[in-house]
């Protein structure tokens, strides 16, 4: 029987969260092209092709499931179109609504809060400059992770996302991983 195996990734700009693709035109660039993963191997809580950060992959379907569930906050530093306002976070805090699967959904509590740019380094598509306006960089710890979820409560207090990178989820971050580096962990959380 084979040992189960886990990695974390910082996951770069530009990459599916997924191993093989069904596209027949432009192909766009697989986890695989950044480790040599053992077949059988997953991401968990996926995120993104424009969204970058800690990315956890398992060969363990049943860790997969555990960390997906409400059980641990996934934090993300966001930046935003915008000066964000003290009351756009509070809303952030309480919960906005949002769209999930045609229906309306209220997001649960959450912590948010204003921080100064992390200063990651530049991604391979440049963001907008200040030409067109400022922006502004929050830090919001959620527990659940609904399709495009960030996303869709930052543009539902009138901020939409520019960049976003999710900074840890657990106890374990992205603090000491470059972009694009992997690496194999004895266990995840």
């Amino acid at each position: 029987m084979n040992k189960e195996r886990h990695f974390i990734l910082h996951k770069p700009y530009g990459y599916l969260s997924q191993f093989i693709t069904n596209q027949k035109k432009r192909k766009k660039k697989m986890l695989g092209e950044l480790y040599d993963f053992p077949e059988g191997t997953m991401a968990i809580g996926r995120l993104d092709y424009t969204s970058e950060g800690l990315l956890f992959l398992t060969t363990n379907g049943k860790v997969s499931q555990e960390i997906r569930s409400s059980k641990y906050e996934k934090e993300y530093y966001v930046q935003v179109d915008g000066v964000i306002t003290d009351e756009a976070i509070q809303q952030l805090k309480k919960g906005v609504e949002i769209g999930f699967e045609g229906k309306k959904y209220t997001t649960k509590p959450s912590s948010a809060e204003i921080i100064s740019n992390p200063q990651f380094p530049l991604r391979s598509q440049k963001i907008r400059d200040d030409r067109h306006g400022p922006t502004s960089w929050i830090s919001l710890v959620i527990k659940e992770g609904k399709f495009r979820q960030v996303r869709k409560m930052t543009a539902a207090v009138g901020y939409p996302t520019l960049r976003l990178v999710r900074t840890r989820i657990g106890t374990i971050t992205i603090e000491n991983l470059k972009n694009g580096e992997v690496k194999e962990v004895d266990q995840l959380l």
